[in-house]
């Protein structure tokens, strides 16, 4: 009985490596997102983030963007969390210091969604 068991854990180990060999270097990226995300107090995941509600989410800095919006500059940036993407829109602003890609954010704001795409307008925030 005892060998069964030992047997079945092994198994189960091989097919566990097996599958982190086949994974890809962005499926084991989103993986390690959600993780941190899922360990930092009060946040919710992007992709289940309720609309038009304040929320909190964390992820990390993909792009960052300086475009015009109505006569004035806005600094654009995806957020990932290994669920979604979020675009954090700051008017007024050409840059956030200390704000690179790869950065970790913790943003807090309402999301709503333009264009497919879950925006939300000024949050606050804090690297993480």
């Amino acid at each position: 009985m005892a060998g069964m068991a030992s047997s079945s854990r092994l198994r189960e180990a091989f097919r566990g490596w097996l599958r982190r060999v086949a994974e890809t270097d962005e499926e084991r990226l989103a993986q390690e997102l959600r993780d941190w995300a899922s360990r930092v107090r009060g946040t919710v995941r992007i992709a289940g983030a309720p609309l038009r509600q304040r929320v909190k989410v964390a992820g990390v800095v993909r792009r960052i963007t300086v475009r015009p919006v109505e006569g004035f500059e806005a600094l654009e940036v995806v957020v990932h969390d290994g669920t979604g993407e979020l675009v954090a829109v700051w008017l007024g602003r050409r840059s956030i210091h200390g704000l690179v890609l790869g950065s970790r954010l913790i943003l807090e704001g309402v999301i709503g969604r333009e264009h497919g795409q879950l925006r939300t307008v000024n949050p606050t925030f804090e690297f993480a």
